[in-house]
Protein backbone atom coordinates (compact mmCIF):
# COMPACT_ATOMS: atom_id res chain seq x y z
CA UNK A 1 0.00 0.00 0.00
CA UNK A 2 1.42 3.41 -0.91
CA UNK A 3 2.57 5.63 1.93
CA UNK A 4 2.56 9.40 1.69
CA UNK A 5 5.93 10.83 2.70
CA UNK A 6 6.68 14.19 4.28
CA UNK A 7 7.14 16.82 1.54
CA UNK A 8 10.68 18.20 1.59
CA UNK A 9 12.52 20.85 -0.38
CA UNK A 10 15.98 21.01 -1.85
CA UNK A 11 17.47 21.92 1.55
CA UNK A 12 16.64 18.38 2.76
CA UNK A 13 19.45 17.06 0.54
CA UNK A 14 21.92 18.81 2.90
CA UNK A 15 20.10 18.25 6.22
CA UNK A 16 18.63 14.73 6.02
CA UNK A 17 19.49 12.31 8.82
CA UNK A 18 20.97 9.92 6.24
CA UNK A 19 22.84 11.28 3.22
CA UNK A 20 24.73 9.09 0.80
CA UNK A 21 26.85 11.03 -1.69
CA UNK A 22 28.54 9.53 -4.75
CA UNK A 23 30.46 11.18 -7.58
CA UNK A 24 31.74 10.11 -10.99
CA UNK A 25 33.26 11.73 -14.07
CA UNK A 26 31.60 11.51 -17.47
CA UNK A 27 32.87 12.49 -20.91
CA UNK A 28 29.51 13.99 -21.94
CA UNK A 29 29.04 17.74 -21.30
CA UNK A 30 26.65 18.89 -18.55
CA UNK A 31 23.87 20.03 -20.92
CA UNK A 32 23.67 16.51 -22.46
CA UNK A 33 23.61 14.84 -19.04
CA UNK A 34 20.93 17.27 -17.83
CA UNK A 35 18.83 16.51 -20.91
CA UNK A 36 19.02 12.76 -20.15
CA UNK A 37 17.97 13.33 -16.53
CA UNK A 38 15.21 15.89 -17.07
CA UNK A 39 13.92 15.57 -20.62
CA UNK A 40 14.19 11.81 -21.21
CA UNK A 41 12.68 10.34 -18.05
CA UNK A 42 11.56 7.11 -19.82
CA UNK A 43 15.18 6.64 -20.91
CA UNK A 44 16.23 6.09 -17.28
CA UNK A 45 15.11 2.45 -17.62
CA UNK A 46 17.68 2.03 -20.39
CA UNK A 47 20.73 3.27 -18.48
CA UNK A 48 19.93 2.85 -14.76
CA UNK A 49 19.71 -0.93 -14.28
CA UNK A 50 17.66 -0.71 -11.07
CA UNK A 51 14.91 1.23 -12.89
CA UNK A 52 12.35 -0.93 -14.70
CA UNK A 53 9.97 1.90 -15.64
CA UNK A 54 10.07 5.69 -15.49
CA UNK A 55 7.64 8.22 -16.83
CA UNK A 56 7.28 11.95 -16.69
CA UNK A 57 4.02 13.26 -15.19
CA UNK A 58 2.30 16.63 -14.98
CA UNK A 59 4.25 18.18 -17.89
CA UNK A 60 7.58 17.28 -16.28
CA UNK A 61 6.73 18.42 -12.75
CA UNK A 62 6.50 14.83 -11.51
CA UNK A 63 7.71 11.31 -12.17
CA UNK A 64 6.52 7.76 -11.62
CA UNK A 65 9.30 5.23 -11.14
CA UNK A 66 9.41 1.47 -10.57
CA UNK A 67 12.52 -0.39 -9.46
CA UNK A 68 13.65 -3.99 -9.66
CA UNK A 69 12.50 -5.65 -6.48
CA UNK A 70 9.12 -3.91 -6.58
CA UNK A 71 9.84 -0.42 -5.24
CA UNK A 72 7.37 2.17 -6.56
CA UNK A 73 7.69 5.93 -6.29
CA UNK A 74 5.61 8.97 -7.18
CA UNK A 75 7.94 11.94 -7.19
CA UNK A 76 7.86 15.71 -7.53
CA UNK A 77 10.71 17.52 -9.26
CA UNK A 78 12.01 20.11 -6.78
CA UNK A 79 14.84 21.55 -8.91
CA UNK A 80 15.54 21.52 -12.63
CA UNK A 81 18.18 24.20 -13.09
CA UNK A 82 19.67 23.63 -16.53
CA UNK A 83 22.39 22.36 -16.72
CA UNK A 84 23.55 22.29 -13.07
CA UNK A 85 21.03 20.44 -10.92
CA UNK A 86 18.14 18.02 -11.18
CA UNK A 87 16.41 16.95 -7.97
CA UNK A 88 13.19 15.30 -6.88
CA UNK A 89 11.45 14.20 -3.70
CA UNK A 90 9.36 11.11 -3.17
CA UNK A 91 5.70 11.83 -2.36
CA UNK A 92 4.30 8.29 -2.39
CA UNK A 93 6.07 4.94 -2.06
CA UNK A 94 5.51 1.35 -1.08
CA UNK A 95 8.87 1.23 0.75
CA UNK A 96 8.23 0.51 4.45
CA UNK A 97 9.70 2.78 7.09
CA UNK A 98 10.40 5.80 4.86
CA UNK A 99 9.29 9.22 6.13
CA UNK A 100 11.03 11.51 3.61
CA UNK A 101 13.25 10.92 0.56
CA UNK A 102 14.94 13.16 -1.98
CA UNK A 103 17.66 12.78 -4.58
CA UNK A 104 19.85 15.42 -6.17
CA UNK A 105 21.98 15.12 -9.31
CA UNK A 106 24.50 17.97 -9.38
CA UNK A 107 26.40 18.50 -12.63
CA UNK A 108 29.69 20.39 -12.75
CA UNK A 109 31.84 20.97 -15.84
CA UNK A 110 35.03 18.90 -15.74
CA UNK A 111 37.23 19.57 -18.75
CA UNK A 112 35.06 18.74 -21.78
CA UNK A 113 32.92 16.43 -19.62
CA UNK A 114 30.90 16.45 -16.42
CA UNK A 115 31.44 15.59 -12.78
CA UNK A 116 28.17 14.03 -11.61
CA UNK A 117 27.42 14.10 -7.88
CA UNK A 118 24.37 12.13 -6.72
CA UNK A 119 23.01 12.66 -3.21
CA UNK A 120 20.48 10.18 -1.83
CA UNK A 121 18.86 11.76 1.24
CA UNK A 122 16.37 10.01 3.51
CA UNK A 123 14.60 10.03 6.85
CA UNK A 124 12.57 7.24 8.35
CA UNK A 125 12.31 4.74 11.12
CA UNK A 126 15.53 3.58 12.80
CA UNK A 127 15.47 0.22 10.92
CA UNK A 128 14.91 2.04 7.61
CA UNK A 129 17.82 4.43 8.22
CA UNK A 130 20.03 1.49 9.19
CA UNK A 131 19.02 -0.43 6.04
CA UNK A 132 19.84 2.57 3.83
CA UNK A 133 23.25 2.96 5.45
CA UNK A 134 23.87 -0.77 4.98
CA UNK A 135 22.96 -0.44 1.30
CA UNK A 136 25.65 2.21 0.72
CA UNK A 137 28.01 -0.07 -1.24
CA UNK A 138 25.22 -1.41 -3.45
CA UNK A 139 23.81 2.06 -4.12
CA UNK A 140 27.29 3.31 -4.97
CA UNK A 141 27.82 0.44 -7.41
CA UNK A 142 24.39 1.07 -8.98
CA UNK A 143 25.26 4.77 -9.39
CA UNK A 144 28.68 4.08 -10.95
CA UNK A 145 27.22 1.51 -13.34
CA UNK A 146 24.35 3.85 -14.29
CA UNK A 147 26.64 6.81 -14.98
CA UNK A 148 28.99 4.62 -17.03
CA UNK A 149 26.08 3.26 -19.07
CA UNK A 150 24.61 6.74 -19.55
CA UNK A 151 27.99 8.06 -20.66
CA UNK A 152 28.26 5.28 -23.27
CA UNK A 153 24.70 5.96 -24.38
CA UNK A 154 25.37 9.67 -24.80
CA UNK A 155 28.59 9.06 -26.70
CA UNK A 156 26.73 6.69 -29.06
CA UNK A 157 24.42 9.55 -30.08
CA UNK A 158 27.25 11.83 -31.24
Amino acid sequence: MPRRLRPVGLDFVETAPVRLVFAREMSAPPYRVFHALNDDVPGWAEWFAAVTHAESLDDGAGRAVRLKGGGRFRETVIAAEKPEVYAYRVDLTNVPGAHAMAEEWRLTPSGAGTRVRWTFAVDGTAPFRLAVRAARAGLGRAFRDAVTTLDHRLSDTD
